[in-house]
């Protein structure tokens, strides 16, 4: 018989975040990396946010959606959950899940064997905002294996081509050269620290010159 399938624009289920820790952390990598690709339409990540895979049933009995997942080669657009069979088939290239006391063992075996054997999702990394405890998983011939840190203690993301490592007790992305990933308020602090220094050479360089008995004004 043909399969029945639900609506396609279905509402996310989420429950509230444990705390404030986590939602402030969520929004931290959304942030960077909407930043970050500013230019790019070619992905959607979310955070707390409902992912459909089975138009047999609405959602798995055991499973929520994850803290923090990318999806990419996909349309960059609002949406209010992820309908698998909406969107071509896919599932998230990475997902990231922020643990707690209530949800940890949830995180570290549940959640990743639908990660690993339903999603086939090519990498999983979970973090805990207070222990800091950090840990990822690359898919690799159908089996989570761990990533191995580098001298920094971060993990290589091969899906978004970035480090994930923490940064003053966040987790944050760094460059495949090992520079933090700014947010858009960093960003423009570096840039007017930046012209700030700028002026303070050329202020120097005047009063060189005058100094010498030039007009700067003149040149």
């Amino acid at each position: 018989e043909d399969i029945e399938f639900p609506p396609g624009d279905l509402e996310s289920q989420e429950l509230p975040l444990e705390s404030y820790l986590h939602l402030q952390q969520i929004l931290l990598l959304i942030k960077c990396l909407d930043w970050l690709w500013q230019d790019r339409n070619d992905y959607f990540d979310a955070g707390n946010l409902t992912i459909y895979y089975s138009p047999h049933q609405k959602k798995s009995s055991d499973f929520r959606g994850p803290d923090f997942f990318v999806v990419l080669d996909t349309e960059r657009r609002s949406r209010k959950s992820w309908v698998v069979w909406e969107e071509g088939g896919k599932y998230p290239n990475i997902i990231v899940e922020l643990l707690s006391s209530s949800t940890a063992k949830t995180d570290r075996t549940e959640k990743k064997k639908i990660y690993q054997e339903i999603f086939r999702t090519p990498e999983y990394f979970w973090f805990d905002p207070e222990s800091l405890e950090f840990q990822g998983f690359a898919l690799i011939q159908g089996t989570y294996q761990p990533i191995t840190p580098n001298d920094m203690g971060h993990l290589w993301s091969e899906q978004l081509q970035l480090f994930l490592g923490i940064e003053n007790r966040q987790l944050r992305f760094f460059s495949p050269d090992g520079v933090l990933v700014p947010t858009p308020e960093e960003s423009a602090t570096e840039a007017q620290q930046q012209l700030e220094v700028e002026r303070q050479q050329k202020d120097k360089l005047a009063a060189k010159l005058r100094e010498l008995g030039i007009d700067p004004e003149q040149l």
